[in-house]
């Protein structure tokens, strides 16, 4: 029977069934009119399915026993959809699946199913135990999930399991596609689902997909553990201090074995949460307010920030010179260029596995010099910068250049769709970047090879974020300014810079012996005379002690030293301790231009999250710039943070 009549006979009114069956005869209708697929078929190396030699002529899977027309193209459907997607490999479907689906269409044609949407809590059957068992529950229930999400035409943020690749402006790197990331709210009680995922879905475009998915499962905790202990739908809307109050005593027994950190985001994230809900007016938002329900002591205390940065990897000096030495030694050969640009740069992985041969690359012109200048150009998808650029010596822009010209006439539209820099042109990953654990174990085995050891004497431990960390402190120590390391860095706050950007031992005894030289301490010396405070600007010599007073972009810091800084995935001028003056008006309007440039480009690229991010930030940075021209000096108590003569 040829393939228009055997779709013909399977033809049902509903477009599902015919998306499916159009689906399934490609390859010349191989997947559709075979019940028994081979893996020696070339259909296969047709669809750009790898098989391996030793592979082939091996049966993949048995379709023969399902009774059901609808069952038997949906279980076929997800097995092609699944391998051309590279989320199942043909090799894996061989060896761990073919007796499970087998044995899926034999039970299912016995409790006489016609389709496995809605069916994902099926009673699984009791002859199987062991790994045939674990097989076959993972096929049925991955299937089922798969094939009633397929019917399933509402928007993404509206199901109960998302898929962010189909979420419009989610932020996602490049090379984290390959990884399949989803939310699942289902542990979430059906009462209040939809609000959290109305949340969620206004926080999966402005924020990175790893905070998200923390934040989640921090929020499925809260329910879950007031249900458990008796509460019901709407104690919510109700919620008083005692509540939050046996929530901590839950959250101190059940978190008492995990670090500051983590017990701290049970709290603090939750706090977030109600605030947020609040602030939207929704309607299962509680009634008092987030701040009689938690107070700023019942976030357990986080590790202090020292500590966040001796925690900070940096590559030893010894370390660092045997890898740059070596780096001809480096395979496979494709990883060199990756090395090279995370050194260079100090950005993410991800970031640098992100670049696209076609714009990677921009000569500006440097007025200073009188001469253009390469600058690498990339998208910081973590902190949501369309477009970053730094500049990049000379010999590296050229090595960037050579790379792009020879991966540009590889490239097709079908093996490099996306035109990725260090892109993967075969196999199961196929159109996809390389991945940054293969690029850590290249670099580990040429580590090995060498003989690279720590200080200890041991083999040195690599990891790829190492390089970002040690290009931060190289960035401190040759005195670059915090606020352009932040910028360089792709960082969303300053804070966050601080953590990385310290000195090494070496160079902190070097600056201090060349303060020695300076002969600043004199014991005989006289009190300096106190100079009059101006009316506008900044005094830092009479800044309170117990203040921090950090230089920050367009103004100063004022907070307390104690009290740790709240606003590291937010700008500086809506902190209620930031204070600036008439000094910062040209940051202001260099700033108020780059956004608004940011802002054409998100535009052109069709990233409406992004414009609507930039704009916001405008509007704030427009305000501000109108209030110093009113005010000259805006904080609500600015001199009171100065000293008095008295």
């Amino acid at each position: 029977m040829g393939v228009e009549a055997y779709a013909l006979v399977l033809e049902e009114p509903d477009g599902k069934y015919r998306e499916m069956t159009e689906y399934l005869s490609s390859e010349g209708g191989y997947w559709l009119k075979e019940d028994r697929w081979y893996t020696g078929a070339e259909c296969f190396t047709e669809a750009g399915i790898r098989i391996a030699e030793k592979e082939k002529n091996w049966i993949l899977a048995d379709f023969s026993g399902y009774r059901a027309d609808r069952l038997k193209l949906e279980m076929k459907y997800y097995y092609l959809w699944s391998m051309k997607e590279k989320w199942l490999t043909a090799k894996s479907l061989c060896h761990n699946y073919v007796r499970a689906v087998r044995e899926i269409g034999k039970y299912l044609g016995e409790l006489g199913m016609e389709s496995l949407e809605g069916q994902e809590e099926l009673q699984e059957p009791v002859w199987l135990e062991g790994i045939e068992r674990q097989s076959y529950l993972h096929l049925y229930h991955t299937a089922a999930r798969f094939i009633t999400d397929f019917y399933d035409d509402r928007e993404e943020t509206e199901k109960d399991v998302w898929i962010l690749a189909r979420i419009p402006g989610v932020k996602q790197s490049a090379a984290d596609k390959r990884l399949n990331h989803s939310l699942d709210f289902r542990e979430i009680p059906l009462y209040y689902r939809d609000m959290v995922k109305q949340y969620m879905a206004r926080l999966i475009v402005r924020r990175s997909y790893s905070l998200c998915y923390e934040k989640l499962v921090y929020i499925r905790y809260f329910f879950r553990v007031f249900y458990k202990n008796g509460y019901e739908n709407g104690f919510f809307e109700a919620l008083k201090r005692q509540d939050m109050e046996k929530y901590l005593g839950w959250v101190a027994a059940d978190y008492a074995d995990k670090n500051a950190t983590v017990r701290s985001k049970t709290v603090l994230y939750i706090r977030h949460f109600i605030d947020y809900i609040q602030l939207a007016e929704y309607e299962q938002a509680p009634v008092k307010d987030v701040t009689r329900l938690l107070f700023d002591d019942d976030i357990p205390r986080r590790e202090r920030a020292e500590d966040t940065r001796n925690k900070v990897k940096y590559i030893p000096e010894p370390v660092k010179e045997q890898l740059d030495a070596s780096l001809q030694e480096l395979e496979p050969e494709e990883m060199r260029p990756v090395y090279v640009l995370l050194r260079e740069s100090g950005w993410r992985g991800t970031d640098v596995l992100n670049l696209r041969y076609d714009n990677c690359l921009e000569y500006l012109w440097s007025e200073k010099n009188k001469e253009y200048i390469p600058y690498l150009c990339g998208e910081i998808t973590k902190t949501g910068i369309p477009v970053l650029k730094i500049p990049v010596r000379s010999e590296v822009a050229e090595m960037v250049k050579e790379l792009a010209g020879k991966v540009k006439e590889q490239s097709t539209e079908e093996n490099n769709p996306e035109h990725y820099l260090f892109n993967t042109f075969e196999g199961k990953n196929k159109g996809l970047p390389y991945s940054k654990p293969a690029f850590s174990k290249a670099v580990q085995e040429l580590i090995n090879k060498k003989g690279i050891l720590d200080g200890d004497g041991q083999l040195y431990h690599f990891r790829a974020h190492s390089l970002r960390h040690t290009r931060a402190m190289e960035y401190t120590e040759q005195g670059m300014p915090i606020g352009i390391i932040q910028q360089i860095l792709g960082h969303c706050s300053l804070q966050m810079t601080v953590h990385y950007s310290k000195v090494s031992e070496n160079m902190l005894y070097e600056k201090w012996k060349e303060t020695e030289k300076l002969e600043l301490l004199h014991l005989d010396s006289r009190p300096p005379q106190k100079v009059p405070v101006k009316e506008e600007g900044l005094h830092y010599e009479f800044i309170r002690k117990n203040l921090d007073a950090v230089k920050v972009p367009f103004g100063v810091c004022f907070k307390p030293a104690k009290i740790p800084c709240r606003q590291q995935m937010n700008h500086c001028v809506e902190c209620a301790n930031f204070c600036t003056c008439r000094d910062n008006i040209p940051e202001y309007e260099a700033e108020i231009d780059r956004v608004r440039k940011q802002i054409e480009l998100s535009n052109n690229l069709d990233r409406i999250d992004w414009v609507e991010k930039n704009r916001n930030y405008l509007e704030t940075l427009e305000k501000m710039l109108e209030r110093i021209r009113a005010e000259g000096l805006v904080h609500k108590n600015g001199h009171i943070r100065e000293e008095c003569d008295g």
